[in-house]
């Protein structure tokens, strides 16, 4: 009854983030109830590993004590305390400082938001302050790249490139813009890493040239798009791109929601891509998704032209939760669980994840599997040579969730049949090899299905 009766609240109340309504009224919700390690428990008390760390988000794992004893300990000693004012409190000053220390480069200066979506919007704001405080107020065109995805904010979801952010909004603005995905199973240029960044080089020139190479403010990118697909780079594109972007004078952003906090391998992708880009957006990883919470970090010179440009001027942006306490505290105790064995450990099983991932491939339905550290994917298809994807029909995304979750496996299933990973840093070998198992089994009764098997080719 319990859980009978939370259903048709749900059913009632509650608006769920990206699903179909209808869709969702016609399904019911599926109610979480507990959580530990890389392990969740439904409702009903079945226990699934957790492939996807709730959304990108729970790279600690669950139920650390020490995290929650932080964040006890804040709320009792001081719940809120506004950033405005020239106020502030020690779990933020503390977060912000030990945050720059470890960034690359000269990203000295850290604006607290409270997660991915708005720390995109914040960027967006500071570098139209940027260029009009540099007199150069004309450079007001943004570009990012298709498939990737940078929040579901107004502005935000603009920069996004994903269909489903786009219909019914009204948006992409015309002041943003995209160019393609490198992609390398499905770029045009092949699957040479060279070919894909020369090819990535030339849509961005030309991009440029055609809006005008005084008229762009900063390009996007995610060292891996995730939404997207779990698009992974090839070695060395990060690097030609942010490089191309300093000869046109053009501010670069990675955004790092996803790939920050050991979700590659290293606390910063950046660091492994050897890039310093002039903002970087984090969240997810920051606080494990304990609280919210997500950050910007501004190279200081670009710090140093706003505040020049401010003078004795407030800056006005903020919001009234920026560096709040709690999620701060919980941020520093999350940032010693990664420094004290989390991110070693993410790292072994990363390579475990990758090559029982990589077993796969020899699957009638598997043809591509990529990633790095613990961020995978596996690309469904029907014909591997011709790369041939799942049909819509087919309904993958919501097929294959239901088949794994059966399983007692919980993954991101994309509707163009992509598979995702990106499981706790904490996973045992058990839990691993637990992901790799759950996903064969979902593969082979996928590939049972009727309207599946009639088009599978070879």
């Amino acid at each position: 009854m319990f859980s009978n009766s939370l259903i048709e609240l749900d059913r009632a109340h509650l608006v769920h983030p990206v699903a179909s309504y209808r869709g969702h009224e016609q399904q019911g919700v599926r109610v979480l109830a507990s959580a530990k390690g890389a392990t969740v428990t439904d409702a009903q008390g079945r226990q699934l590993v957790d492939g996807f760390a709730g959304l990108w988000c729970v790279n600690a794992g669950y139920g650390h004590d020490s995290i929650v004893e932080a964040a006890t300990r804040q709320m009792r000693e001081l719940p809120y305390a506004t950033a405005y004012f020239g106020l502030g409190s020690e779990p933020a000053i503390r977060l912000a400082a030990e945050l720059a220390e470890r960034a690359p480069g000269d990203l000295d200066h850290v604006y607290f938001t409270l997660g991915g979506s708005d720390a995109v919007d914040s960027t967006i704001r500071f570098i139209r302050y940027y260029w009009i405080a540099r007199g150069q107020p004309q450079r007001d065109q943004f570009i990012s790249i298709e498939q990737g995805y940078h929040g579901s904010s107004t502005v935000g979801a603009g920069l996004t490139a994903l269909p489903n952010f786009h219909a019914g909004f009204g948006i992409p603005f015309e002041w943003q813009h995209k160019i393609p995905s490198p992609y390398p199973y499905r770029n045009p240029a092949g699957e040479d890493p060279q070919a894909i960044i020369a090819a990535s080089l030339a849509a961005l020139k030309e991009k440029v040239e055609a809006i005008g190479a005084d008229r762009v403010a900063a390009f996007y990118a995610e060292p891996i798009q995730g939404s997207g697909g779990v698009i992974v780079p090839p070695k060395g594109w990060m690097k030609a791109m942010r490089n191309l972007c300093r000869d046109y004078g053009i501010l670069f952003v990675a955004d790092e929601v996803i790939t920050g906090f050991g979700r590659t391998g290293p606390l910063f992708a950046c660091t492994e891509d050897d890039i310093v880009p002039d903002f970087m957006t984090t969240a997810k990883g920051l606080t494990s998704g304990y609280v919210p919470m997500g950050a910007v970090f501004m190279a200081d010179h670009v710090y140093q032209v706003i505040a020049d440009g401010a003078g004795a001027s407030a800056v006005g942006h903020g919001y009234t939760y920026s560096a709040h306490p709690v999620s701060a505290a919980v941020g520093l105790e999350v940032l010693k669980l990664y420094e004290g064995g989390l991110l070693e450990n993410g790292v072994r099983a990363g390579a475990r994840l990758m090559a029982g991932l990589e077993s796969l491939k020899a699957h009638p339905l598997v043809g591509d599997v990529r990633g790095r550290g613990m961020l995978a994917a596996i690309e469904l298809v029907t014909d591997k040579a011709a790369k041939t994807p799942l049909s819509a029909d087919a309904a993958p995304a919501r097929r294959i969730f239901d088949r794994a979750w059966n399983n007692g496996l919980i993954i991101r299933a994309f509707a163009n049949g992509v598979l995702g990973y990106a499981p706790p840093l904490c996973c045992s070998d058990a839990d691993i090899d637990a992901i790799i198992e759950r996903t064969a089994k979902t593969l082979d009764q996928t590939l049972e299905d009727p309207d599946v098997r009639r088009t599978v080719r070879g």
